[in-house]
């Protein structure tokens, strides 16, 4: 089993992946953090923060830049990454969110969301697609700074990523 973490690098994204890692160090669990990049789509990385304002979009660059961001916060957690078409459709991101939690076996779903005190139903972005699966539970981040948000690397027993595919040199 696995916990899954939709990761775009925002606060929330952070929270939901230091969350889930605390949880999967209890349960003996794997926790992959998953971004899904619009291909080409530099309006879209600049507005994350994944692209410079004068800087050009360069897919290795920004897995590159997710990916540290994950190991940098949580060393032991996976990253994958998938890519839609730069003008892929309003709500292709959160379609290909759980059919990747399906594929991995997700036990749970770590969601980061400012809208987690509105119906499921309402929430904004990928949550409510993400959230009506049945095939695995959803936790819903809602706090930017839980008690523990400090980076895991200076207390987690593992000291180096799991992978450094992506990792600058």
């Amino acid at each position: 089993m696995t916990l899954l973490v939709p990761f775009d690098g925002s606060d929330l994204a952070e929270a939901a992946l230091v969350r889930a890692t605390e949880f999967g160090n209890v349960f003996d669990e794997d926790v992959l953090a998953v971004s899904v990049i619009p291909k080409g789509n530099t309006d879209y990385a600049r507005e994350r923060g994944w692209v410079e304002r004068n800087e050009e979009f360069a897919m290795e660059s920004v897995v590159a830049t997710l990916h540290e961001q994950v190991t940098d916060l949580c060393p032991s957690a996976d990253f994958r990454h998938k890519v839609v078409d730069r003008y892929a459709p309003s709500g292709s991101i959160a379609k290909r969110l759980p059919k990747v939690a399906r594929e991995e076996d997700a036990s749970m779903v770590f969601l980061g969301s400012e809208n987690a005190g509105h119906l499921v139903s309402t929430l904004s972005s990928v949550g409510s697609t993400v959230a009506t699966d049945g095939a695995y539970d959803v936790v819903i981040v809602r706090d930017r700074t839980p008690a523990k948000i400090a980076k895991l690397k200076d207390v987690s027993p593992y000291k180096n990523p799991k992978s450094d595919f992506y990792l600058h040199e």
